[in-house]
Formats: C-alpha cells, sequence, structure tokens
C-alpha cells in the first residue's frame, strides 16, 4: 500500500511561524512534525510514501531528501497553484501505481491504527474509507453520521447543538480504491471533502466510516501546536517517550549546559540553561537557546536561536526561532512570537 500525504497548505492559522517553514515541518517537541507521521506508517510496515507539496517544496526537499535516512521511500508531486485537496490526489495519481492509497492531511497528528483501518476497509469491500475521531465539541467539525454498520449516511458541516445526532468527525485519514481516483477532474482545483465525498454518497457508493480510539489533534493554530507539545510531553499520546529519563522526565541534547533549578524538559542541543532557572510544567527548549539566571518558564515552548534575558518569565506561551527576550519582560498566555522580534527588558505582553 502506497501512502500519500497532502502538505501543500500555506498554514496561515500559524503565522508567523510558518513563514519560514511549512508547517509540517515545525519541530514538535524538537522533532520535525512530519516524522511523527512517517513513525505510524512504518510502524504498520508502510514505506512508500508520497508527499503533494506546494508551498516551499525546496524546504521540503532539503530537510527530508529521498527518505532513505528515514527508512523510507519518498517521493514529491508538485502543484504550482492550489488544486484543493481532492486536485491534489489527482495531480500525484501517476505515482500511485493503482494500488489501495492511504491519505492523510499532514498537519494532523492521528495515532491511528492503519492495518485495523485497513482491514475494516477490506471486510467492508469499501471504495472509500474515512477515519473518525470523537470530539467534545463537534459543532466546530464536519460531522460524519455512519449506520450501525459503518456505512456513511450523511456529511453535515458545522451542525448546530440541535442538529447534532453524532459527535465523530473527519479525522483526516481516508484509503481509497484506485475507480474512486477516477472520479476526480484533472487540473481543476477540486475538494475531497465539498465535493467527492457528497458526490459519492448521492452516486450510493460504498462509503465507511472507520471510528479511531486512538490519539487525535490538529496542530494548525498557536493554540493547539503548544496543546501538542503539552500532551507529548505529560505522556498523553503514544508519542515521545523514547528518550526521557525514568523519575525526572529530562531529556537533554548533546553539548548542553544546566544550572540548577530545573524541572520536567526537553532541552535541544547547544542550549544553555543558567542558575536559578526555574522550569515548571512541561517545557521544550530547542538547539542553541540560552535561558537566562533566575529566568522562569511554564509550559511553554521555546524554538531554536532563541535567547532568553535574566530573570524574564514566560507562562504558556511559544516563542519562534532566534527571538530575544528582554531580562525580567514577561510573556504570558496566548502569546506567539517569531521572525527577528525583540522584546525589550521589563517589557509585558
Amino acid at each position: 500500500m502506497i501512502a500519500l500525504i497532502l502538505i501543500g497548505g500555506l498554514g496561515t492559522r500559524l503565522r508567523p511561524f510558518t513563514c519560514d517553514i511549512p508547517k509540517p515541518l515545525l519541530p514538535v517537541v524538537n522533532r520535525p512534525f512530519l516524522e511523527y507521521q512517517f513513525s505510524i506508517l512504518k510502524k504498520h510496515g508502510i514505506r512508500d510514501v508520497v508527499l503533494c507539496t506546494s508551498y516551499k517544496p525546496e524546504v521540503f526537499r532539503k530537510a527530508l531528501g529521498d527518505g532513505r535516512a528515514l527508512g523510507l521511500r519518498l517521493r514529491y508531486c508538485h502543484e504550482t497553484r492550489p488544486m484543493g485537496t481532492g486536485g491534489a490526489l489527482k495531480n500525484a495519481q501517476h505515482l500511485l501505481a493503482g494500488e489501495t492509497v492511504l491519505a492523510l492531511n499532514g498537519d494532523v497528528l492521528n495515532a491511528l491504527d492503519v492495518t485495523a483501518f485497513l482491514k475494516q476497509h477490506r471486510k467492508n469491500q469499501a471504495d472509500l474509507s474515512i477515519a473518525l475521531t470523537r470530539v467534545k465539541d463537534p459543532t466546530l467539525y464536519g460531522v460524519v453520521e455512519t449506520a450501525p454498520s459503518g456505512r456513511i449516511r450523511k456529511f453535515v458541516e458545522k451542525p448546530s447543538w440541535d442538529e447534532l445526532e453524532s459527535n465523530t468527525i473527519n479525522a483526516g485519514a481516508y484509503l481509497f480504491e484506485p475507480s474512486v481516483l477516477s472520479r476526480v477532474p484533472p487540473g481543476v482545483n477540486y475538494s475531497l471533502e465539498r465535493s467527492l465525498f457528497p458526490q459519492l454518497l448521492a452516486e450510493r457508493a460504498r462509503l465507511f466510516g472507520y471510528v479511531s480510539g486512538g490519539y487525535w489533534i490538529d496542530i494548525g493554530t498557536v493554540e493547539k501546536y503548544l496543546q501538542v507539545h503539552l500532551d507529548i510531553l505529560s505522556g498523553q499520546t503514544p508519542f515521545g517517550k523514547k528518550g526521557l529519563s525514568k523519575g525526572t522526565g529530562v531529556k537533554i541534547g548533546r553539548d548542553v549546559t544546566m544550572g540548577r533549578g530545573t524541572g520536567s524538559i526537553v532541552l535541544g542541543r547547544g542550549t544553555v540553561v543558567k542558575d536559578f532557572a526555574r522550569l515548571s510544567g512541561h517545557i521544550c527548549v530547542g538547539q542553541r537557546c540560552e535561558i537566562g539566571k533566575g529566568a522562569s518558564l511554564e509550559d511553554c515552548v521555546v524554538l531554536d536561536g532563541t535567547h532568553v534575558g535574566d530573570g524574564a518569565r514566560l507562562e504558556r506561551c511559544v516563542v519562534g526561532p532566534g527571538v530575544r527576550i528582554g531580562a525580567h519582560a514577561v510573556l504570558g498566555r496566548g502569546v506567539a512570537l517569531a521572525g527577528d522580534s525583540q522584546v525589550k527588558p521589563y517589557s509585558q505582553l
């Protein structure tokens, strides 16, 4: 089976962090986000992966190459203009060799049991299967209603509470048979969710849902980007536990200098944490950072090359690469800084 990952989006909801780095390559606990998806695929024996690019394709090729270093065969299919999710899939059809295809959204972390998903797909003799996940507030998403057999009955886009009959939403993972791709028109902007799926439902094609009970999160906003770090570091996901020391919960890269007073953290290579810095909750600090003397960090993410001044306080925020935060500055909940930002001493954001 071949996997295809849709990574052509601009990542506008995650700006300013995606101005230079495409969203699927943003570090999550100091690993490119896509590597988490790759680990799921390899766990289920999938080594052949097609990446559908649009925004900054050269960055993906430079970062990932042909995939051999990751134990994969990576191929790329680039679209020169926005094609939509369906158009991107059609654009890559020549690379799919007429096989069943697992298509994934490149901004979703989903601990999907691919083997079980494929088994049910084949048992149902489905044309298309959609992975579903249950959420607390389905009014924020497109709801997928299914019959007891799992066959999809209806798609409801962002329903009101009085319209709800289900809390299962599209989890951003699909299994396609080759016959389905033949229904996507070539060379046009075309949506899987808004065009192909309703069309197949109207034609009474064999559409089935598979409810995945594993961890699921869309990292498309700053809030969710921070949340996925906190979830991984707190052990609420099946990802990221490797390399954490028992008891301390600390993972330290090479050439790290640490002072006293640290907490449960991940530190990247070449980072310096000075004396009396207080790191509490769940902290991820990238490579070549400096955390000043007496600085206080709680539940936050600091990316590569950032300087945090002496006595500065950061709480539940995300700081992008190369930012300079002055002494005794305060960054509060929900703050997001990136680019060439500089926060003056004693500032409060």
